[in-house]
């Protein structure tokens, strides 16, 4: 008997947005392998904001996608640039939800999957997934990624009323509520202590081994012998960040501030280093802060590309940079295991007691400092920089790359609804306590 799956996702491609279309493109993808066929509740791409069609080839051929209609209220429906806050609740794209339950419905009656798996971080996704769940009593499985509420998330009063309201929904009637960070799993669970400890567990995002050697056999094809070495004074060493760079949570005044002394000192140059910032999202406000620091000749500012060519940029660079904040120490950047794949040194602005820090430091990356704090910024990016010119800077170990295929994580995931179902699967860890 063929198995199936509805998964609900509104980031699927042709969205075009940053890594976090690749978890549910992954888990089509990969979920046949592992006895399950999954059929895929989109949205119409008429409520994306950017679109791409790159990626349209990464979904397999025979994969069943619907795409139900849905507008973006702040788009579609605002009238001079204003909407009522319940044209909005829990989000922008709210009217994707009675099309899609209905689109939902048809397809439970045509293909009767024996489960149903909904994606945050937009939260209508689980808002439909609730309502399939209560109209047709399939077992729910519920991917939070990271946390849907916070101490001080959302700040709008109804919007707040309306999240909590809908997360204790999801984690009441799921059968598994799954989160990307050990330090999500326990906040969760102690939240809800009265439900039981098997209700959660852990996933953690990863890399899309199969794009990846498409890229390098692109690479190789392109230039069979292109191996990049570093000489002393030969040709500038060149630092990758792919991706937003948040005002708060990844705020990167410290890190300027640091190059800004190094340069000052003579140890750093723009003949020696560039770092390239990718799709930060803000470069209005870095842009100022560059040339106040007067470091736009060594950090420059570029804007988004399209995934391969991301992943191709992360293969070329000489080093790699993650930022994350203390404040969200709970909460691991879905690139970080794309850096851990493309087998370059990384150079991790963050806190090592949180999740990204510790994972880091278990992947054998010991390159680490706080991201508010310039003096040892200043220090490790030095240290960081002269190993790169020697080549004795770290890379993950292997058992980190494996484990951080999103292929590892579409057995895990397989496994979960093996379990929801009540059918012994096949054994894979799926602790809920750690990376492993």
């Amino acid at each position: 008997m063929v198995k199936r799956a509805l998964l609900i996702a509104y980031h699927y491609p042709p969205v075009q947005i940053s890594s976090g279309v690749q978890r549910t493109l992954a888990f089509s993808r990969d979920l046949p392998d592992h006895g399950w066929e999954p059929l895929v509740l989109s949205a119409h791409p008429r409520a994306y904001e950017k679109i791409s069609e790159g990626q349209l080839k990464d979904i397999p051929s025979d994969t069943v996608v619907q795409r139900a209609w849905a507008w973006d209220t702040a788009r579609h429906l605002a009238v001079k640039g204003r909407y009522l806050d319940a044209m909005a609740l829990p989000d922008r794209w709210v009217s994707w939800c009675p099309a899609a339950v209905v689109a939902g419905l048809n397809m439970v009656r045509k293909y009767k999957p024996q489960v149903i798996f909904s994606t945050y971080p937009i939260a209508t996704a689980h808002l439909i997934a609730l309502a399939l769940h209560k109209l047709t009593g399939i077992p729910w499985v519920a991917d939070f990624r990271d946390s849907m509420t916070e101490d001080t998330y959302p700040r709008e009063a109804r919007r707040r009323k309306f999240f909590l309201w809908l997360e204790r929904q999801v984690v009441k009637n799921c059968c598994k509520a799954i989160f990307t960070t050990p330090g999500a799993v326990k906040m969760y669970r102690e939240r809800y202590p009265e439900l039981p400890e098997d209700r959660w567990t852990l996933i953690p995002n990863g890399y899309n081994e199969a794009i990846f050697t498409e890229v390098e056999s692109l690479q190789q094809s392109a230039d069979p012998a292109a191996v990049k070495t570093h000489l002393p004074g030969e040709q500038p060493l060149t630092l990758v960040h792919s991706g937003v760079l948040y005002p708060s949570e990844r705020d990167p005044r410290a890190f300027f501030a640091a190059v800004a002394s190094l340069k000052q000192q003579g140890k750093l140059s723009a003949e020696s280093v560039q770092i390239v910032l990718r799709a930060t999202g803000h470069d209005g406000l870095y842009a100022s802060m560059l040339q106040e620091h007067q470091i736009d000749d060594i950090i420059c500012l570029e804007d988004g590309v399209e995934y391969r060519q991301a992943l191709q940029e992360m293969l070329d660079a000489d080093g790699l940079l993650i930022f994350q904040a203390s404040n969200c120490n709970h909460q691991i950047p879905a690139k970080l295991y794309e850096y851990f794949r493309a087998g370059k040194p990384i150079f991790a602005l963050t806190d090592r007691e949180g999740d990204t820090g510790q994972t880091l430091l278990s992947a054998g990356i010991e390159n680490i400092a706080p991201l508010d704090d310039k003096e040892a910024l200043e220090q490790q990016l030095q240290v960081f920089i002269e190993q790169l010119q020697q080549g004795s800077a770290a890379i993950a170990t292997s058992e980190a790359v494996r484990k951080s295929s999103r292929q590892y994580g579409s057995e895990i995931l397989a496994a979960i609804f093996q379990e929801c179902i009540g059918e012994p699967g096949h054994s894979v860890s799926i602790s809920s306590s750690s990376q492993d």
